[in-house]
């Protein structure tokens, strides 16, 4: 059982999570409340074993507009040390997202902007409805994606990036998905159907498994060529002598579903 929140929203079913930005009249802006409430919703459930798929989405017609202009203002009076501390609490939530153990499925539901595309690129799937429109505009307010980009970057690469970034364009759900920042585009009457059917897949797989999967990636992404490889090697050889590894081989053996 969660606790409830004043700018998220959380309801579970089965072993299904889904998180939403619940500030609907500010198009799920986020300002230090609100991470706050996220970070502290993603710990707990990152922690509960009943959890073994999350799916993140928004309230009302956007998904995220990524961060209130309020606090954007309010920030420029902030002292140096003050933003350094900001911006740490910020990049605390993405990395949060980015690492949880559960795959995280984004149900895009409309906009996603500035820190709301950041949010999507630490999605491990992405599901947009055709009319969503996305955009790294930071440029446009003097500013730039420098939080996220340790996010954006390795989602959809350094050409795309540098091309987004500097230009502050919007850009669409078909572009979107042609740079590899969403994995799929469907109608609005579909996307529960789309994102449900995304889920049960991923209920299919061992959760350790999906979670050292996770790590694996990461570590490709990180490590350097030699220490990649050898994290490689001890991982495969981990997982084949694993409890949820002999399990999986059984099952697959007799012709059963494995127990998990």
């Amino acid at each position: 059982m969660f606790v409830s929140y004043q700018l998220i929203s959380i309801s579970q079913q089965a072993a299904v999570a889904t998180v939403s930005l619940n500030r609907p009249e500010l198009h799920n802006a986020f300002n230090p409340e609100l991470i706050g409430e996220l970070r502290q919703a993603l710990t707990a459930i990152a922690a509960d074993s009943s959890v073994r798929v999350v799916i993140l989405t928004g309230t009302g017609p956007s998904f995220s507009a990524g961060g209130d202009l309020s606090w954007m203002q309010a920030s420029a009076s902030y002292t140096a040390e003050q933003n350094i501390a900001d911006a740490e609490n910020l990049d605390a939530m993405f990395a949060l997202l980015n690492s949880m153990p559960q795959p995280v499925i984004g149900r895009i539901n409309g906009a996603a902007l500035g820190g709301g595309a950041g949010l999507v690129a630490c999605c491990d799937l992405a599901v947009a409805v055709e009319q969503a429109k996305f955009g790294f505009t930071e440029v446009k307010l003097g500013l730039i994606p420098a939080v996220i980009a340790q996010y954006v970057v390795p989602k959809i690469g350094v050409s795309q990036s540098r091309a987004l970034f500097i230009s502050g364009e919007r850009f669409s759900a078909e572009r979107a998905f042609e740079i590899g920042l969403i994995h799929a585009i469907t109608g609005e009457d579909e996307l529960d159907q789309t994102v449900g059917f995304l889920a049960e897949r991923m209920l299919s797989g061992g959760p350790q498994a999906m979670a050292q999967a996770k790590k694996l990636v990461q570590a490709m992404w990180e490590m350097e060529r030699s220490a990649a490889k050898r994290y490689a090697i001890e991982a495969i050889a981990q997982a084949r002598t694993g409890s949820e590894g002999q399990e999986g081989l059984a099952a697959f053996l007799n012709k059963r579903k494995p127990k998990w």
